[in-house]
């Protein structure tokens, strides 16, 4: 059964990565739920986590942060079946998709979260042991005085860079330039990363162009995407390297 997300941890300050906006579970939702939570769910515990003992197998180790309804983790489980795939998402009914469409999909490496992904990170995830990280359109809080509450921030991103492994990889995408730019600043002041589309891409107006890489195949054009593209944005792919 899916515990309540944020269950407090005796003797640990909540520190959350997310605002916390429930919504309504539909019966399906809650169904796959209460169903499937005990196949692929992960209860938060606060303490580290063997993750080839969940898995039952050691694979390379993935982690999608706010994947939304699922459908790029489902997409993964399709196309990466040699990767261990672990999803953090607080949003409960988007949870109920992905557990619905992972036991239709039969997705035997791909294991989920709904919890807050900076304590997940910082209590269940050992330091250097992610092969990858992605995060793909997380809530670019556009307004100037909520940019505060943006994910992507220097003390995050270098908690990202510790729990890669040398060589593993950070894939970020938006659809709003102006977080483009600010994550293509913090994650190019973090000593611990190098830019796989170059190592210097300046601050200029050609900065991000120089940054930014061409999607790669293992990321789906989502729905969030599309709707991104009709309202006119542009989408932005950063991938990021932890140095040696």
């Amino acid at each position: 059964m899916l515990k309540k997300p944020f269950t407090e941890v005796p003797g640990q300050r909540q520190v959350r990565s997310f605002v916390l906006r429930q919504g309504r579970l539909t019966d399906g939702q809650q169904r796959a739920l209460d169903e499937q939570w005990p196949r692929y769910g992960l209860d938060y515990m606060g303490t580290p986590r063997d993750f080839d003992a969940a898995f039952g197998r050691t694979a390379p180790l993935v982690v999608e942060i706010g994947f939304g309804n699922g459908e790029q983790l489902l997409f993964a489980s399709a196309n990466e079946p040699g990767k261990n795939l672990v999803g953090i998402e607080v949003h409960a009914p988007g949870v109920g998709r992905l557990l619905h469409g992972a036991a239709e999909a039969e997705a035997a490496h791909l294991r989920v979260y709904c919890h807050d992904a900076v304590e997940v990170l910082n209590h269940e995830v050992a330091e250097g042991s992610l092969d990858e990280v992605r995060i793909y359109f997380p809530d670019p809080w556009h307004k100037k005085r909520h940019h505060k509450r943006r994910l992507v921030q220097p003390d995050f991103v270098a908690l990202l860079a510790r729990k890669l492994k040398p060589g593993g990889l950070l894939h970020l995408a938006t659809d709003w330039e102006d977080y483009a730019r600010q994550m293509l600043a913090v994650c190019d002041a973090e000593p611990a990363l190098r830019n796989r589309a170059g190592l210097d891409a300046g601050t200029g107006d050609e900065a991000l162009a120089r940054g930014a890489v061409e999607r790669p195949q293992w990321r789906r054009q989502t729905h969030f995407e599309s709707r991104g593209l009709k309202l006119g944005h542009g989408v932005w792919d950063l991938l990021y390297e932890r140095r040696d």
